[in-house]
């Protein structure tokens, strides 16, 4: 899937493995920006220890505005390898955090697996939240069935025009339509 990327509904095509990128502006391996326990998601996720949020930099879409800005568009972070993902993991279970919270994960994907074959190896038991600015495929979403708990997907436009100027995409509406679909399934 990385060699010629198919993770998200672009279809880049990129070589990622050979260190091209293509709308999200990843190559080879995952960029996180922060992890912590995070408290402004919704209640039932935070409780009382916070949700664990791993925020992963950049991002398959180009909105305007954007509150991560400084991470999805500018590529505020650091890159890490698998190990090091499910050390991140660990970390917020050890913190008492009640999930993992995997913040604009679409086009890291293979990356998270990786990281959570790993983890899991080590005693990660949290259930794992999948938070997306909703653009994704359902072909990698199928993927991850069984490995997902709760998606908490963004369904930002119902109006193409609308999805092409802010966020530089104009099928936003039937493709989110369809990933929301596939989630509730």
């Amino acid at each position: 899937m990385l060699g010629g990327c198919c993770l998200c509904p672009r279809h880049c095509g990129v070589d990622r493995l050979a260190g091209e990128s293509g709308e999200c502006r990843t190559t080879n391996r995952a960029v996180v920006s922060s992890y912590g326990p995070h408290f402004g998601e919704e209640a039932p996720l935070v409780g009382r220890h916070g949700s664990g949020a791993i925020f992963f930099t950049n991002c398959n879409l180009h909105c305007v505005f954007c509150q991560n800005y400084t991470i999805s568009q500018l590529g505020e972070g650091d890159a890490v390898g698998r190990e090091e993902l499910a050390g991140i993991m660990l970390s917020l279970q050890a913190k008492g955090c009640h999930n993992i919270n995997l913040v604009s994960p679409t086009h890291v994907v293979p990356f998270i697996l990786e990281a959570l074959e790993l983890a899991a190896g080590k005693g990660l038991y949290l259930p794992l939240v999948y938070n997306t600015g909703g653009y994704d495929s359902v072909e990698i979403l199928q993927l991850l069935d069984g490995v997902i708990d709760i998606y908490m997907p963004d369904m930002k436009y119902s109006d193409a025009g609308t999805a092409e100027q802010l966020s530089g995409i104009k099928d936003y509406p039937q493709v989110n339509r369809a990933a929301v679909k596939e989630m509730h399934r």
